[in-house]
């Protein structure tokens, strides 16, 4: 799980600063060389690992509550159903007697 955001944040390494070189040479028809480089820098903000990291926590907890709250709902509808079976069984009996 570990390898994921390692993975991320070397290939953001490896973008964060981009930089390109071209370099063009002309011979004029006189035999007079002109040449021309060009050099492009694109920098990527920083990525803050501090509050990716709360982020990632925070939705650990979110995750976690759910869960909670879904077991929660869940036994509560199983209870539910149990009372309300009770009942229609009950009142199945009184029926036969």
């Amino acid at each position: 799980m570990r390898k994921l955001p390692l993975s991320i944040l070397l290939g953001l390494a490896l973008v964060a600063c981009q930089q390109t070189t071209q370099s063009n040479t002309t011979v004029g028809s006189t035999s007079t060389v002109k040449t021309s480089t060009t050099t492009d820098t694109v920098n990527v903000p920083e990525v803050d690992t501090a509050k990716t990291e709360h982020a990632k926590e925070e939705l650990k907890q979110a995750g976690e509550k759910a869960k909670v709250d879904l077991r929660k709902a869940a036994a509560a509808t199983g209870t539910a159903l149990e009372k309300a079976g009770k009942k229609l069984e009950e009142k199945a009996n009184e029926k036969k007697h």
